[in-house]
């Protein structure tokens, strides 16, 4: 069984001045009124939310279809966008590991795994009783993840109330608070390099390659601070 204390403490992490609950609810407002935009039902972007839970993927599949491509290029473009999930989940489920803990409890709360719910639960899990971190972890994902389902909803309802200018707007939200979370996690040189150099690199590879910049300015940045703070974060 799930216990509820960790729990209810991981879902009340959407309180307070950190809290992802805004930002993520602007960019799902964002999201369901470009699905309605896209030719999707309200059932069907809903379904979106609720299966899938990936902003960036969703976007990706939402923009292939109004395109036309074909469901093998939509399905590999989502694979390829998603996959940044993949280390996510490599540095963030040893943490809340416990032997007593059932595996049906970290198979099922993937699904959850996002930017926001990942920062919260690595910023967080160090004050949760080890046993519990994965009850904990499962509080944020239902939080996080009922508001994305709730907000595409409200987005797709709101659809005809929002101009382009204001769907920019609210579709950026969420990754200013990235960007501002990830500024507050600077406390380790490996980190400080990484968001540093990639700040810098970003621009400077996009006047080559604007397809691939943010890719390779991820990559060199990511891997120069673990080559270069990895050592000194120890």
């Amino acid at each position: 069984m799930i216990n509820t204390e960790a729990f209810l403490l991981g879902f009340k992490s959407l309180k307070g001045a950190r809290s992802p609950a805004i930002p993520l609810a602007a960019c799902f407002i964002a999201l369901g009124a470009l699905l309605k935009d896209a030719g999707f039902n309200i059932q069907q972007s809903a379904a979106s939310s609720f299966f899938t839970y990936a902003l960036p993927g969703q976007l990706v599949m939402a923009e292939s279809l109004l395109v036309g491509a074909s469901i093998l290029n939509i399905f590999l473009a989502v694979w390829l966008v998603n996959f940044r999930l993949y280390p996510m989940t490599v540095s963030l489920f040893p943490l809340l590991d416990h032997h007593s803990q059932p595996k049906w409890k970290y198979y099922l709360s993937c699904h959850f795994l996002a930017v926001t719910s990942w920062l919260i639960a690595k910023d967080s899990y160090k004050k949760i009783n080890s046993k519990y971190r994965i009850d904990f972890w499962i509080g944020i994902g239902v939080g996080t993840w009922s508001t994305a389902i709730l907000m595409t909803l409200i987005g797709f309802l709101a659809a005809d109330l929002l101009n382009k200018d204001m769907l920019i707007g609210l579709a950026i939200v969420n990754p200013t608070y990235f960007f501002c979370m990830m500024i507050g996690a600077m406390k380790k040189i490996s980190v400080s390099i990484s968001i540093i150099l990639g700040t810098i690199l970003g621009p400077v590879i996009f006047l080559f390659s604007a397809e691939w910049s943010l890719l390779f300015a991820g990559l060199i940045a990511g891997s120069v601070g673990f080559l270069f703070g990895g050592n000194n974060d120890k």
